[in-house]
């Protein structure tokens, strides 16, 4: 029998051409967010820590609901839809700053509408993989997935501090708007057979405490969700610390910030590439275990970085064992909740996980704003390492340990 290679699957390959384009786009955007705010606009960092809780706050509010409408329709059509909506919302905010319009409540109310529109994307984008490629290709392919986004955040953030230097922010942020438009086009010709999976009645409710059922009575599931909640929690308080502490503290410019979060992306192109391996020979949970561990020891450095050559090389390092951590983990804990999830939950699971994840960004990032106004930004720090190193302890003692798939 001939080997099944994972770039015989025509779908998949156009579905990850799709992905890379709108991920690099996603990670200029991503910098020219924080600068936009911080240098146009003077944001303080409550409001920078509130920008970064707009994006999230959708999946906080309506991510169990997006699942369960995601599995009763076709993914596909769900996911060219939102992508076209995210082109157009991301291209007002370039003309409203060349139009003298555009001001810190509105850039926060933009982009929770983006990231409304990303939650009904996310949540057909994972549970729609499983139609692509067969379960034995779930890690390989959530690992191609990775390394691609990987790669992004690698050059993103170098190109997006290159493009705020040279033409400013809103021009780098309509080029993310472009990106969105191209992934949606190259999603709308894909060929792939979907069917719903018909159900004895079509109850918000019912499918709501399914969902919910099967992820939090699972005997993996659960508590690999509860610790990625608390992960996020505190995640994104070091998330909003490092670019107020790159751009404002220590007075570095944002291609320095760029260069930083590009070093986490080829961390993180080096930690997909070892995710499969690693997680064949010592098994699924035991790579989530070890990335849990990382995070924490990669922000520990950050407070007794300045603003000299010692300082950047401080910075860097800590944003590529960041991106380590998570290119190693990422793919082989999607590829786990896969491959035990029936395919009609898998949306409702997968938006679960992904709203109150994204939910603990919606408090984690302004306690870190304000954290970083109240204390400054080294407490802020340390309330992070804290906080994720206390996670790690947890997840260590868990049944995710021996989590495998297989």
């Amino acid at each position: 029998m001939a080997e099944v290679r994972l770039r015989d699957h025509r779908g998949f390959v156009r579905f990850w051409a799709a992905d890379a384009v709108s991920l690099l786009g996603t990670y200029v955007t991503a910098l020219a967010l924080q600068a936009l705010a911080i240098e146009d606009l003077g944001a303080s960092g409550t409001e920078v820590g509130v920008l970064g809780a707009a994006r999230w706050l959708p999946y906080l509010l309506f991510g169990l609901v997006a699942g369960v409408l995601v599995d009763r329709y076709r993914r596909r059509p769900v996911l060219v839809g939102a992508d076209f909506a995210r082109a157009a919302v991301l291209g007002l905010i370039p003309l409203l700053a060349v139009l003298g319009l555009l001001t810190v409540p509105l850039l926060v109310a933009l982009v929770a509408v983006f990231g409304a529109l990303s939650l009904v994307y996310d949540a057909a984008h994972q549970s729609f993989l499983p139609r692509l490629v067969p379960r034995s290709l779930l890690t390989e392919a959530n690992a191609r997935l990775g390394q691609a986004g990987a790669v992004a955040q690698a050059v993103g953030p170098v190109v997006g501090g290159w493009l705020v230097k040279a033409v400013g922010a809103p021009v780098a942020i309509l080029l993310d708007a472009v990106s969105y438009l191209v992934s949606g086009l190259v999603l709308a010709t894909l060929r792939v057979t979907e069917r719903v999976a018909p159900a004895p009645s079509r109850h918000l409710g019912r499918e709501l405490r399914e969902g919910l059922a099967w992820l939090y009575r699972h005997r993996t599931l659960a508590p690999l969700a509860i610790n990625s909640h608390v992960w996020f929690l505190f995640n994104s308080v070091a998330v909003t610390v490092f670019p107020y502490l790159v751009l404002a503290d220590l007075g570095f410019d944002t291609f320095a910030l760029g260069t930083a979060y590009a070093l986490s992306g080829v961390g993180a192109v080096l930690g997909a590439s070892l995710s499969g391996p690693a997680a064949r020979r010592f098994g699924a949970g035991r790579v989530v275990v070890v990335e849990r561990w990382l995070t924490p020891l990669a922000y520990l450095p950050l407070p007794w970085a300045g603003g000299d050559a010692r300082g950047l090389v401080l910075l860097c390092g800590a944003q590529f064992l960041f991106g380590l951590a998570i290119g190693l983990s990422g793919p082989v804990e999607l590829a786990y909740r896969q491959f035990v999830t029936p395919d009609r939950l898998l949306g409702r699971t997968s938006a679960t996980m992904r709203s109150l994840n994204r939910g603990a960004i919606v408090l984690g990032a302004p306690l870190g704003g304000v954290l970083i106004d109240v204390f400054g930004s080294q407490v802020a720090v340390w309330v992070a390492v804290a906080g994720l190193a206390g996670q790690a302890v947890s997840i260590t003692c868990s049944p995710v340990r021996a989590a495998r798939l297989e």
